[in-house]
Formats: C-alpha cells, sequence, structure tokens
C-alpha cells in the first residue's frame, strides 16, 4: 500500500505558535523522513465557510496568508502538494455520498463537534454545514486514500469518524474501495494542545489569545511579558505554581538544552528552573524573558522568509491552482471507483 499524507487548516486567520508546535513541526518532520508517495496539505476554505459564510472575505483573503505562513515555516513545495479543498468539487460529491451513511445521532456524539458547537455558542442557529463538517473532513481524508494523517489529540474522534465511513462504505457496497487512515500525534501533551496567552482556552485565532508566526519582535515581547503565570507569584521571593502557568507550558514546547546554554545558562535545563521557581527567590520577569528569548529565535527567520515571499504573491497563487489540478486528478480517480462499487457509474451506458 502506497503512504499518502494528508493535513490542513482552515484560512480564517494567520497560523500561530499553536498550529506550529501541533502541526506544523509534526508536517516538517514527516517532509523530511521521507517514505511517502505524496503529502498533501489543504488549505480547507469550504470548510472554513460552514461557519463563516457571512465571511467570505474573511476566509478567501485568508487563504494566501496560510499558504505564506506554510511556505515560510518551511513546507518545501518541491515536496508537499498545497492546495485549496475548493478547487476540488469531487469532494463535494463524495461528502453527499457518504452523508447518507451517517446518522444524525453519531453526528451528536463526536466530541470535537460538541466542543466547538459550544465554544461558537451554536444552538439551534448551528448551519446544518458545520453539524456535517466531520462528513465533509472524512471526504478529504478519504478522497486522497490517505492513510497517514498529523493531528492533534482534539481532532482524533474526527478521524474515528473517518474510519467509521471508510468501514461502512465498503461492507455496504462489497469492495475495499477506501483507505482506513491512522493518525500521527504530537509527541508531547503541551504539542497536541497549546494553551492560550490567558491561560484559559486553547491557543485559538478566534480567542484572540495567540503569538502569530508573522509577529513583528515587539509584539511578541509585549505578548509574552503580558502572558498568565501563577497570580500569587506577586513578590520574587514567593514560591510559584508551574501547573496552569502559560510561561511554562510554552517552555516545555519550545526551550531545549541550547535555548539554556545560550539565554540562561546558569540552569542546565528546564527542570531545574522548575525547581526554583516552585521553591521561591526566581520572578516571572525572568522567566518571561527567557521565553522571549526562545522565540525570537524560533520566528525571526520564519518572519523574514515571509517578508521575502510576500513580493511574489502572483508565482504562489499559481501554485496552489496547478497543485488543485493535480489533486483533482487524485479525487476524481477515488470517485470513479466509488461509483463503481455503488453501481452508479452512467458512462457505461454510453456509446
Amino acid at each position: 500500500m502506497k503512504n499518502v499524507i494528508l493535513t490542513g487548516d482552515r484560512p480564517t486567520g494567520n497560523l500561530h505558535i499553536g498550529h506550529y508546535v501541533g502541526s506544523i513541526s509534526n508536517r516538517l518532520k514527516l517532509q523530511e523522513k521521507g517514505g511517502y508517495d505524496k503529502f498533501y496539505i489543504m488549505i480547507a476554505d469550504t470548510q472554513a465557510l460552514t461557519d463563516n459564510a457571512d465571511k467570505v472575505d474573511k476566509v478567501k483573503n485568508n487563504i494566501i496568508q496560510v499558504a505564506i505562513d506554510y511556505l515560510s515555516a518551511g513546507i518545501d513545495p518541491e515536496k508537499v502538494n498545497i492546495f485549496i479543498q475548493s478547487q476540488v468539487p469531487e469532494l463535494s460529491e463524495i461528502t453527499m455520498y457518504f452523508m447518507n451513511l451517517v446518522s444524525v445521532a453519531r453526528l451528536n456524539r463526536n466530541p470535537t463537534i460538541k466542543e466547538e458547537i459550544k465554544q461558537r455558542g451554536f444552538s439551534n442557529s448551528m448551519p446544518v454545514g458545520f453539524m456535517c463538517y466531520p462528513i465533509s473532513q472524512a471526504a478529504d481524508i478519504l478522497a486522497f486514500d490517505a492513510n497517514i494523517i498529523p493531528v492533534g489529540e482534539d481532532q482524533e474522534p474526527m478521524l474515528e469518524q473517518a474510519r467509521e465511513i471508510a468501514r461502512s462504505f465498503n461492507s455496504t457496497y462489497g469492495e475495499k474501495v477506501l483507505v482506513e487512515p491512522k493518525s500521527v500525534l504530537p509527541e508531547t501533551k503541551n504539542q497536541a494542545r497549546l494553551v492560550g496567552l490567558d491561560g484559559k482556552l486553547k491557543m485559538s485565532k478566534s480567542a484572540g489569545n495567540c503569538i502569530y508566526l508573522k509577529d513583528e519582535p515587539e509584539v511578541i515581547k509585549q505578548k509574552v511579558m503580558s502572558a498568565y503565570t501563577d497570580p500569587n507569584h506577586i513578590k520574587v521571593s514567593d514560591p510559584g505554581q508551574v501547573k496552569g502557568n502559560v510561561v511554562f507550558e510554552y517552555l516545555e514546547a519550545f526551550a531545549t538544552e541550547e535555548s539554556f546554554k545560550k539565554y540562561l545558562p546558569e540552569y542546565k535545563n528546564l527542570d531545574e528552573l522548575k525547581a526554583h521557581y516552585k521553591k521561591g527567590g526566581l520572578g516571572d520577569v525572568k522567566i518571561k524573558m527567557f521565553l522571549n528569548n526562545v522565540l525570537q529565535e524560533l520566528l525571526a527567520p520564519i518572519r523574514e522568509r515571509r517578508k521575502e515571499l510576500e513580493k511574489n504573491v502572483d508565482k504562489i497563487y499559481n501554485m496552489l491552482f496547478e497543485n488543485g489540478k493535480k489533486a483533482r486528478q487524485h479525487a476524481a480517480k477515488t470517485l470513479e471507483r466509488m461509483k463503481n462499487a455503488m453501481g452508479i457509474d452512467y458512462t457505461k451506458f454510453l456509446k
């Protein structure tokens, strides 16, 4: 069996450091590791419209921003097919066939959907498209025969639904047409769910609690210095709590031994830093300045590559459209197999 990787993001805003540790770093490792036949990254504009139908310009304008974020972070367009979801209309037809295999009750049990409905404050006003987007997401995965899906821990229920749909289709129509995908999860808990700057919610564009990959140095520093720590750690001499402390969670995700050697040599590693903070005698300003240095080092080359890429946006659009044609060819072959299995390939009646 061929190895096909597929992942993607909704173009509702620029990507942030939560995306970097939760998905992009994983994609970069897979890209360099090799061993795959095809690697797709989808900019999911159709999915984004399920809760942004009245904000089409927002979605449209962010397509190129997300593409630039990918490229500036190190995604290689020679190795990875980055394409726009709506450029592959076959996905909509596949979604329609899958809708007949999933009950409303099953959609209502999806914990990811439940959480996202709660976050958006939907009640009876929830668009049908939003409720059904797990089915659309399954179509995105299964249309490309993707068997390797890098996801965050919170997206695992969506992937399980895709596996269920693949099994249901293969069982209903008596042929093993669709491939069941497997997830590749982030290596650490912090990578799986990076908390926002406020310490209350997962880092997200809609919550406004992000550090973006494109942020300028002074903006990064300002955000880091405002990050939530321990509200009871008032004096430097006070013992501090590490659990729930945003700065330590970010250091867990980003700081390395080299970071300590370069920016905080009086500590060997994060465990020593934590121990000192818990004991007392270590101020929030010092740990925030350390985090600022770590993030500045990470984001500086990404920001510089972005500035170069922004000089030739037309070239990026052309790349996306050409990649969309290639992606559509793959999805069309899957759709043809599906219709043959279902017995609805009416072209055979043509003479």
